[in-house]
């Protein structure tokens, strides 16, 4: 029988982009067709004989089950009978079926038509009616699908459905005490976004289910644990729920004979596959994909898609909570990949937390976040669930100070409020978080973090109050002290180098589910570790610094001060124990004096003095350098400090003086523990400039920066790119303010050095880009060449939109010719490189049409009719160079037409820069272009060029060409001696010029590639085409 006349109603939603049928697709139809083929044309009995009798074969069961569920998805009208046929013939209780199902739920359904999704859901309600077995895998997987914070019509349909399919089997439910606490779960955060007028009666069934399934099967939902209590808490308002509290409160028996109170739920650990449910498993795929391959620095663009997708409604905030306690709760990273450049979890939650507009979700995503600290139990717990809070507080102080100051600010607020009644036990869970966090060394201290100037100083009395026992450093040993102590001084001792988190290297954790112990693994840092581009929506990971494989015990570090001698340690001393900036400056000025003259200073001398003066030094390495106004004056004060004295001093000593190596090895040595001493030489020499602007002097002192370089054995071009990239970490101002100096003084090295270029422009604000144009405008900064621009504008094409704006405003700053930058155009493509496409369209809008320029923008494909880039340029050019554009378009479109170009010229191998585009190809822009003008086409040239076109072209062309052609004027007796109708009269000489610089172009190129048109052999051709001109 013949097969083709069946045929499956599509199961996915397709557009003209995307209408390939998939795999899964493929084989429902080949099943479908195969059961067409094998019941067409039988009676009901032979129908199940036929069935019967396939389902024996090897392949034959799932074939029939399958072509079965295929007319139940996608015909309605016949879906009873077949459910009724797959009933009887299948031979594993509906296993095959379901495995299939679940195959698209969890895979398509966002692809899956209405009434697909109308049929599978008609499908699951029999299934569940007939007590199929398996069919609660089926319910929840669909479940998965009823979003938060999503209300949208497809969503709220499939809400709909499931809760009347569960409302009406409510026998079959209570079998599966999962299902119970999974609806609980699932319908407790539904309610919440279902508040709204319109949503009425959906809510008012949804509360009667949850409430009756509550009050009626507790013991089942108890083993939600603790996050029931959150959900119960976001609808406590609710009347139903209300009078639910307090039983829940005050009569915990009338709910079940053995619950013992909120807190035996509050102590129960939630277990991940219901924090799993609340997100369908397309958001899981991304998250976890973001959490697991995208490097720290190269995550804004998937934020953004994620924001998009997902987050870009208003309701869309109460998702954010689901997030986070997945992010939380289900997402934990083994070692190798929390010691790789992955985005960390902080970092992906900061962006949840900073990005809600909020208030009432932003306190609820700052509750789930802490949920698990407030009776965490070392011994049922996991720290991985606690370690994202402390690792967000403690990476935002730097950038992100508010949001450190909200967290802490909540934290201590949470101990009395939560639930007075429990305070106590509250407090005792936060406490024990704090002492887990010390104890696994996720941080090594939280004195800094607890006690930060950043902080305002009322929050700091309250943290004070709240947890005194970690807001003070740890004490010393005495004998420590005795040891490293001279005799003559009056103050303390050197500071303590393993305090404060300073120079500490982080240790971070991983465990499997179950395990009840963490292994340790040291956190291999890293300088770069990457920046979020927006300074109000991200929270930026803190720079870290280079440390030791393996951190000294404190006994080593003590060792370590022993190595400073004499008047050396009583200046490091001095140097600790002053208060006096000025005191401070001269004392380190005596230092640096002292490392001078001891020419033959041992190496462990310098790396103890190093690691001393970074901790001496911490506020000035760490903290913020650049002025918020930039004067001589305020530049002059801020290099105003110890940490300068010592910079100064390398750039002022003459580049052949031997007493410049010890402090460039002093440098090296304070480098290995904070890389920032880079950009902030960088800072000093152009900041100490400021007041001396001639040449000499700058060049001079930039000599102590490169002679750095060399020291750290780096080339210097990874050094420059290294020290602003962390520069860009810690200070945006900065990088902008030092920007022009770097491209300045390393013309070689930056000018043409993408990834520097890119850093700049993904820093950059409005004003900051204004005075980089300005600079360059002035002549004063040059950032870009013609000869790398090509390199520069392929690379920018992956960059963010704002950054590729940017880019176009520094080369439209450098007046570049468009020549240099119109060979791009051919790699752009109109959908993915709008910024490039719209920048080159303006600036080709201003110039005059040339031969190249004309044969460039021709050469672009004949894109969809949304594509209006070439037709954009060409009507642009017809305003006002009408007659210099149809002489071009016309010597070009002859020189691809066989009729004009010389066989032996077309048969020689050109090497031209770039290929002058197809015949076909010309006629496509050609006929585009005839719905803007006409008036071009009646140009002599022109004329003649189509009538050519015309005559070489096939049947096809000219079918596809026949309203372009129809623009040819029929020609007249006489017509050669003068200009035709409605024709201007054109220059001859300059239409003989600007045919030869086109056919000079075009003719040396091979045609076997671009020429669609074939030239007819002339020994077949009896007489001359319609409307050729060849007589």
């Amino acid at each position: 029988m013949d097969q083709a006349k069946y045929h499956l109603t599509r199961l996915y939603n397709t557009s003209i982009v995307d209408n390939k049928k998939d795999e899964i697709e493929e084989r429902y139809e080949r099943s479908y067709v195969g059961l067409q083929s094998l019941t067409s044309g039988l009676s009901e009995k032979d129908v199940h004989d036929a069935l019967n009798s396939t389902v024996a074969k090897d392949k034959g069961h799932e074939d029939v089950c399958l072509g079965l569920l295929s007319v139940i998805l996608t015909e309605p009208q016949n879906a009873s009978k077949s459910y009724r046929d797959l009933t009887l013939v299948s031979r594993d209780g509906l296993a095959t079926v379901q495995l299939h199902l679940s195959q698209l739920i969890l895979e398509k359904w966002g692809k899956l038509t209405d009434g697909v999704r109308t049929q599978l859901l008609w499908l699951v309600k029999e299934m569940i009616r007939n007590g199929v077995n398996g069919v609660e895998n089926i319910c929840w997987n669909l479940m998965r699908h009823m979003a938060g914070g999503d209300l949208s019509t497809k969503n709220v349909f499939l809400i709909e459905n499931i809760l009347d399919i569960l409302i009406e089997n409510r026998t079959w439910l209570e079998k599966f005490p999962l299902i119970i606490a999974i609806s609980v779960y699932t319908f407790l955060r539904l309610i919440e976004d279902h508040t709204s007028p319109a949503f009425a009666n959906l809510q008012k069934k949804e509360i009667a289910f949850t409430i009756a399934l509550l009050r009626e099967r507790f013991t089942d939902c108890l083993m939600i644990g603790r996050d029931l209590v959150r959900l119960l808490q976001n609808v406590a308002r609710i009347p139903e729920f209300d009078n639910f509290w307090r039983d829940l409160l005050h009569n915990p028996k009338s709910l079940s004979p053995t619950f013992g109170g909120v807190l035996s739920i509050m102590q129960t650990r939630t277990s991940r596959r219901f924090l799993q449910s609340r997100l369908t498993p397309d958001m899981e795929q991304k998250l976890v994909f973001l959490t697991s391959n995208v490097r720290f620095g190269n995550h804004k663009r998937y934020q953004e898609w994620f924001q998009r997708q997902y987050l870009g409604t208003p309701e869309a905030q109460t998702l954010r909570c689901d997030l986070i306690r997945f992010i939380v709760g289900v997402i934990h990273p083994t070692n190798e990949l929390l010691c790789s450049d992955i985005i960390p979890r902080w970092a992906v939650i900061g962006w949840l937390l900073t990005t809600c507009t909020s208030t009432i979700a932003a306190t609820n995503a700052k509750l789930a976040l802490f949920y698990d600290w407030l009776f965490y139990d070392p011994e049922k717990d996991n720290i991985m669930n606690i370690e994202p809070a402390i690792l967000v507080m403690h990476h935002s102080m730097r950038s992100h100070p508010a949001v450190t100051a909200t967290l802490l600010d909540f934290l201590c607020r949470i101990i009395p409020n939560f639930y007075p009644a429990l305070a106590d036990k509250v407090k005792t869970g936060i406490y024990t978080s704090l002492r887990q966090i010390l104890e696994k060394r996720v941080l090594s201290g939280l004195y800094a973090l607890f006690d930060s100037p950043k902080l305002d100083r009322e929050l700091r009395v309250l943290i004070h109050d709240t947890f005194p026992e970690f807001c003070f450093p740890p004490p010393v040993e005495g004998n420590r002290i005795d040891e490293i102590r001279d005799d003559e001084m009056d103050c303390g001792g050197p500071p303590d180098i393993g305090n404060h988190n300073g120079n500490q290297q982080e240790a971070v954790f991983s465990d499997e589910e179950g395990e009840k112990e963490s292994a340790v693994k040291q956190e291999k840092e890293s300088t770069t570790k990457g920046k979020s581009k927006s300074k109000k929506k991200e929270v930026v990971e803190e720079p870290k610094v280079k440390v030791e494989e393996n951190p000294e015990p404190p006994d080593e570090k003590a060792d370590m001060y022993k190595n400073l001698e004499g008047d050396l340690k009583k200046a490091v001393l001095d140097l600790n124990c002053e208060t006096d900036n000025e005191a401070r400056c001269e004392i380190m000025e005596k230092l640096v004096q002292l490392v001078i003259q001891d020419e033959d200073i041992e190496d462990d001398v310098l790396v103890a003095l190093a690691s001393c003066l970074c901790e001496i030094l911490h506020n000035q390495l760490e903290g913020k350098v650049f002025p918020e106004t930039v004067s001589p004056e305020t530049l002059e004060d801020s290099i105003g400090k110890p940490l300068f004295v010592l910079l100064r001093n390398l750039v002022e000593l003459a580049e052949c003086d031997h007493r410049r190596n010890p402090i460039c090895s002093l440098l090296v040595e304070i480098h290995v523990f904070q890389p920032r001493v880079g950009y902030l030489l960088m800072y000093y020499i152009n900041a100490s400039s400021a007041a001396d602007e001639t040449e000499n002097s700058r060049n001079d002192k930039m000599q102590g920066y490169r002679e750095f370089c060399e020291q750290l054995d780096k080339k210097l071009e990874d050094c420059i790119y290294d020290d602003l990239k962390l520069c860009q970490e810690d200070d945006v101002q900065l990088l902008c303010w030092l920007a022009p100096s770097v491209y300045n003084e390393f013309p070689n090295i930056a000018i043409g050095h993408a990834n520097l270029l890119h850093l700049i422009v993904s820093s950059v604000d409005a004003r900051q880009l204004q005075e980089l144009v300005c600079r360059i405008v002035q002549g004063s900064l040059v950032m870009l060449q013609d000869d790398i621009l090509q390199h520069i504008l392929t690379s920018s094409l992956m960059w963010e939109t704002f950054e590729q704006v940017c880019l176009w405003q520094i080369v439209s700053a450098h007046s570049i010719s468009i020549s240099s930058i119109i060979p791009v155009l051919t790699k752009l493509d109109f959908a993915s490189h709008a910024e490039a496409l719209t920048a080159i369209l303006l600036m080709l809008q201003q110039e005059k049409p040339t031969a190249e320029l004309v044969k460039q923008v021709l050469s672009r494909d004949v894109g969809p009719h949304c594509d209006l880039f070439v037709v954009s340029v060409l009507l642009s050019w017809c305003r006002e160079h009408e007659g210099v554009l149809s002489e071009l378009i016309a010597s070009l479109l002859s020189s691809r037409c066989p009729a004009v170009a010389s066989p032996n010229k077309r048969k020689r191998a050109g090497t031209r820069a770039s290929a002058a585009p197809s015949a076909e190809r010309i006629l496509g822009h050609l006929d585009r272009l005839r719905t803007g003008t006409k008036q071009l086409y009646k140009f002599d040239a022109m004329q003649k060029a189509l009538q050519q076109a015309q005559s070489a072209c096939t049947d096809t062309q000219k079918s596809q060409f026949s309203n372009l052609f129809a623009l040819v004027e029929v020609e007249e007796t006489g017509r050669g001696k003068g200009g035709g109708r409605g024709r201007r009269p054109a220059n001859s000489m300059a239409k003989k010029k600007i045919a030869k610089d086109i056919t000079s172009d075009s003719t040396d190129e091979s045609s076997e590639d671009e020429e669609i048109i074939k030239p007819r052999q002339a020994k077949k051709r009896k007489k001359n085409p319609v409307g050729s001109d060849s007589d």
